[in-house]
């Protein structure tokens, strides 16, 4: 008997470790809200290339994800003062081989990116232009140490951020998690004879895994940004069990990356956060700012659980500690 109750002891003593270390992997809830705001081809619309958001702590740092074609260069006036931007992988579309001449170019399904951002890339403009930290995972940092180099930049703002470790920008956190998808650079952001060696063989330059991020800010907030990426269960045990991301920005554009299916089964099942943006739809998803009937974005919100608010393009939207949407929404 003595025995036994020695050993329900230290189990429960085990148990209540767990619980503490649980509860300490998450930021303590602190005062303000994580302003979010979309920077869309379009404005008021949720488009084809829209990836961007602009995310700003109550501490007034402000992070620029996945840039892509929709930001019109550093100087697009929406961007405002940016702290560093974060990259998920190097597809064009995500670091951005061109850019919008103007507000509204093109239409909602096929924007106008006309103004040619390469070899540099959109991305590394903003970057340099903003004299921004760009924090960026796998193998990407020697990739693009030059790159902000040749452009003027300063090489040490390119930092690493490999899986399993946080960096921090002003009070916030920053850990990349993985994603699957892939990694390839296309020729055209390489040196003119290999990116024509390349393209003549039908390949990219691969830059390591892709990534996605958490963002864990100084109110409490805890952000999964998934990145291109399919059903991984990472995004349990990391993601959820590990980081506890309660707000969560997911890709449902399908064959690329999770479908509006499978999107809602990773939200509803494995991430469980308290409210999701959907992102990369690929498709012109609104129009006046109203989802479209039998678009890709239509069968997401109807198939999610969690309360989902679409992203459209200049609206801010406010998140408290907890990832509940407090205004904008």
């Amino acid at each position: 008997m003595i025995r036994i109750s020695l050993v329900l002891s230290v189990a429960a003593l085990c148990v209540g470790c767990t619980g503490m270390a649980t509860q300490s992997s998450r930021p303590a809830a602190g005062a303000g809200v994580v302003k979010i705001t979309p920077l869309g081809s379009h404005d008021g619309e949720f488009c084809a290339g829209d990836r961007a958001l602009v995310l700003e702590d109550p501490d007034g740092t402000r992070i620029l994800y996945d840039a892509g074609n929709t930001v019109r260069g550093a100087n697009d006036p929406r961007l405002g003062k940016i702290d560093a931007v974060l990259l998920t992988h190097v597809h064009g579309d995500h670091l951005g081989a061109a850019h919008q001449p103007a507000a509204n170019a093109g239409d909602c399904g096929k924007p106008d990116f006309s103004v040619k951002d390469v070899p540099a890339s959109n991305t590394v403009n903003i970057v340099v232009g903003k004299n921004a930290r760009f924090l960026v995972g796998s193998d990407m940092p020697a990739f693009f140490q030059p790159k902000v180099k040749a452009a003027g930049g300063d090489p040490t703002k390119v930092q690493l951020v490999r899986f399993g470790a946080m960096a921090r920008v002003g009070g916030v956190k920053v850990a990349t998690v993985p994603a699957v998808h892939t990694n390839g650079v296309g020729p055209e952001f390489l040196e003119k004879d290999l990116g024509e060696t390349l393209r003549a063989n039908g390949l990219s330059a691969h830059l390591g895994p892709p990534t996605g991020y958490i963002v864990a800010f100084t109110n409490g907030l805890v952000m999964y940004l998934s990145g291109d990426t399919g059903i991984t269960a990472e995004q349990d045990v990391v993601v959820r069990r590990h980081y506890k991301a309660n707000l969560a920005v997911l890709n449902i554009g399908d064959v690329f990356t999770t479908g509006p299916a499978e999107a809602a089964y990773v939200i509803d099942e494995l991430v469980k956060p308290n409210a999701v943006i959907p992102s990369h739809a690929n498709e012109a998803a609104t129009k006046g700012g109203k989802v479209l009937p039998g678009t890709k974005t239509e069968a997401f919100l109807k198939l999610v659980k969690a309360p989902a608010y679409v992203p459209f393009s200049g609206k801010t939207m406010a998140f408290d500690g907890s990832g509940k949407c407090v205004s904008g929404c």
